[in-house]
C-alpha cells in the first residue's frame, strides 16, 4: 500500500489529468467511453465551497476523486456503478475528539465500525492531554494491523508531563520543562496534528499557565493546533469563564490556533454561561485569535468517577498514595466536605449513572442507588467504588439551552468524545442530525455536513480531506437521510447507527449497502 499521498498522485497523474472536470476521462478515441473505478450517480452531492447540495455525478479513480460533473452530462464507463438517487453524497465525517486508539490497536476492533456506521472516516486521538509523543511507533503498529478509519494524532500534555515527572504536584524544573518541550517537538516532527491538554485532569491540573504556553509554542512552530479540555468546565476550581480566558491567553501567547474540546457548561452553577463563553470567544476572534470548538449532542458528559468527584490534591503522586489519603481518618472531614460539594455541582448521586465497571451488577445503577444498597452515604460509596476498580459514569449535568447556544455557532464542529458506556461513542453524528436537523431544526442539513467534515478538516489542517473535489482523496459517504439515525441510548450504548449506505475510505468500499466489507483501508494522517 502506498503511504505517500504525493507519490500516489504522481502515479495516478495520467488518470487525474484525464478525469478532470475540464476534460473527459482518460485519453480516448471518439468512440470510447471514459473509464473509472467507481461512479456515484443520481445523488445530491455536497459542495463545500457553496455549502449546497447539487445534482452531480462523481467519479473515483483509485484513491482519488477524479471527476465531478452535472448529473448525466458525461458518459462514463465504471467498474462499479453506485446509484445514489434520493440520497446525499457527502465527504466522510471527521471526529476531532475520540478515544479510539485502544480499538484501533486491537486485532478485534480495529475496523472502528462504531464510527464507520456513523459516517465517520477519520478519527483524532490523543485528546485531553493523553497523546503519546511516540507517534512513529504507534503509526507503525496501527498500519501493520490495518485500521478501518483514518486516524490523526495529537501529542498530549499529560502524557509528556507524566513521562518526565510522574504525577508530582509541583512545577517542573527548567530541565524537566526542556525535556517536555523536546518530547512535544519529537511528536510534531513525526506528524502530530497538534498539542492537547486536559487541565482538569491529574497531573496536568498541577501545571500553571506558563508551562502550557511553553509547550504550545513548540507545536505552533510546526503549525499545529492547541486542543484543550478546559481547566474548569464548571465551578470546580477557577470557573468556566476564567478557564476560557486562560485558554485564550495561551493561544495568544503561543500564537497558535485554539480548539476548545467538547464545549459545554457543566453543572448547575454555570448553566446559562454559554452566552458569556460565546462572547469571549468571538471577541478574541475579532481581535485576531484563531479559535474553534467541538461539541457532542448529549446533555450527559462521561468520565471516570474519581475524575468526577474526587479532589485533585488527593490523587497526587501514585495510586497507592491516592488510596492512602482516601483511608486516612485525619483527612476524612476534608474529603467528605469536598466530595459532597463536587457531587452537588454535578446534580448529586442521582445524576451519576454507572456505565462501565468490572462489577456488572452495578452497571446501569446511579451512585445514589448504589449508596442505598450499600447502606452508606454517597460520599462513602464513591470512596469505596473508586478503590474497587475503574468506574465510568455518565454525568447528567448540562442544560438544553446552553447546548443549543453552542451548536448553532459556525466555529463549533461535531465530535463524540466516545467512551465505553456512553451512546456518544456509537451515535453522536446521527443523534445531532436527528435532534437538531430533523426534530428541532437549528441546523440545515448542509450546515450539519459542513460542520462534520469540511470545517473540521480545515481546523486540523488536513489537506485533500473533508471535501468532494477533483484531486481530493475519496473519503466519501452516502447517507439515506430518511433512515440516518442513532440506535444507541443510555440503556443500550453500543448499538450501531443506521442509514449510512456507503463508506469509501481512500476509494475503497468499507461499507457497501449498509454492510461492513472487512476492508481496512485507513491511513495515519500526518501534518503536512
Amino acid at each position: 500500500m502506498i503511504r505517500n499521498p504525493y507519490l500516489l498522485i504522481l502515479i495516478l497523474l495520467p488518470a487525474l489529468v484525464g478525469c478532470s472536470s475540464e476534460s473527459p476521462l482518460p485519453r480516448q478515441s471518439s468512440t470510447e467511453l471514459a473509464e473509472v473505478d467507481i461512479l456515484i450517480h443520481s445523488g445530491q452531492v455536497f459542495d463545500s465551497k457553496s455549502k449546497r447540495l447539487l445534482p452531480m455525478d462523481l467519479a473515483v479513480c483509485g484513491a482519488i476523486i477524479c471527476d465531478i460533473y452535472p448529473r448525466g452530462s458525461k458518459q462514463v464507463r465504471a467498474k462499479r456503478l453506485i446509484d445514489a438517487k434520493g440520497k446525499v453524497v457527502s465527504p466522510g465525517f471527521i471526529d476531532p475528539h475520540t478515544h479510539a486508539l485502544a480499538e484501533l490497536k486491537s486485532h478485534d476492533n480495529n475496523h472502528n465500525l462504531n464510527y464507520l456506521t456513523q459516517g465517520v472516516t477519520t478519527v483524532i486521538v490523543g485528546n485531553d492531554g493523553d497523546g503519546s509523543a511516540n507517534i512513529d511507533k504507534l503509526s507503525k503498529q496501527l498500519l501493520s494491523n490495518g485500521i478501518g478509519t483514518h486516524v490523526g494524532m495529537l501529542v498530549g500534555h499529560g502524557a509528556v508531563r507524566q513521562q518526565v515527572m510522574g504525577k508530582a504536584k509541583r512545577m517542573p524544573t527548567t530541565k524537566e520543562l526542556n525535556a517536555m518541550e523536546s518530547l512535544v517537538e519529537q511528536a510534531m516532527e513525526l506528524g502530530a496534528l497538534g498539542f492537547s491538554s486536559g487541565l482538569y485532569y491529574v497531573p496536568q491540573n498541577y501545571a500553571d499557565t506558563d508551562e502550557v504556553i511553553a509547550l504550545a509554542k513548540v507545536a505552533a512552530r510546526y503549525h499545529g493546533i492547541y486542543d484543550t479540555h478546559l481547566r474548569d468546565e464548571s465551578s470546580f476550581s477557577i470557573g468556566l469563564l476564567s478557564a476560557v480566558d486562560e485558554a485564550i491567553a495561551i493561544a495568544k501567547q503561543a500564537n497558535i490556533h485554539l480548539h476548545l474540546a467538547h464545549l459545554k457548561a457543566l453543572g448547575v452553577d454555570v448553566w446559562g454561561q454559554s452566552d458569556a463563553v460565546i462572547a469571549k470567544v468571538e471577541l478574541a476572534q475579532f481581535q485576531g485569535i484563531s479559535i474553534s470548538a467541538d461539541q457532542y449532542p448529549w446533555l450527559a458528559s462521561g468520565t471516570k468517577l474519581h475524575n468526577a468527584v474526587m479532589p485533585k490534591w488527593v490523587m497526587a503522586d501514585s495510586q497507592e498514595a491516592f488510596f492512602e489519603r482516601l483511608n486516612d481518618p485525619t483527612l476524612y472531614q476534608q474529603l467528605n466536605r469536598e466530595i459532597t460539594e463536587n457531587l452537588r455541582r454535578r446534580g448529586g448521586g442521582k445524576a451519576l449513572l454507572i456505565t462501565a465497571f468490572k462489577d456488572q451488577q452495578l452497571v446501569g445503577e446511579t451512585l445514589e442507588q448504589v449508596a442505598i444498597a450499600l447502606g452508606k452515604s454517597e460520599v462513602d460509596a464513591a470512596i469505596e467504588l473508586v478503590q474497587r476498580g475503574e468506574v465510568r459514569v455518565a454525568s447528567f449535568n448540562m442544560s438544553e439551552q446552553d447546548l443549543e447556544n453552542f451548536i448553532v455557532k459556525p466555529w463549533v464542529v461535531t465530535s463524540s468524545d466516545g467512551t465505553d458506556g456512553h451512546p456518544r461513542k456509537y451515535a453522536s453524528f446521527p443523534q445531532k442530525y436527528q435532534q437538531y436537523v430533523k426534530q428541532n431544526p437549528l441546523l440545515t442539513l448542509e450546515a450539519f455536513i459542513y460542520q462534520s467534515s469540511t470545517k473540521t478538516a480545515e481546523i486540523l489542517g488536513l489537506k485533500n480531506r473533508g471535501q468532494l473535489g477533483v484531486g481530493m482523496f475519496a473519503d466519501i459517504i452516502i447517507l439515506d437521510t430518511e433512515n440516518y439515525r442513532a440506535k444507541a441510548d443510555f440503556s443500550h450504548w453500543n448499538r450501531y447507527s443506521t442509514g449510512v449506505d456507503i463508506v469509501l475510505i481512500n476509494g475503497q468500499l468499507a461499507i457497501d449497502k449498509q454492510q461492513y466489507t472487512g476492508m481496512l483501508a485507513g491511513e495515519v494522517l500526518r501534518s503536512n
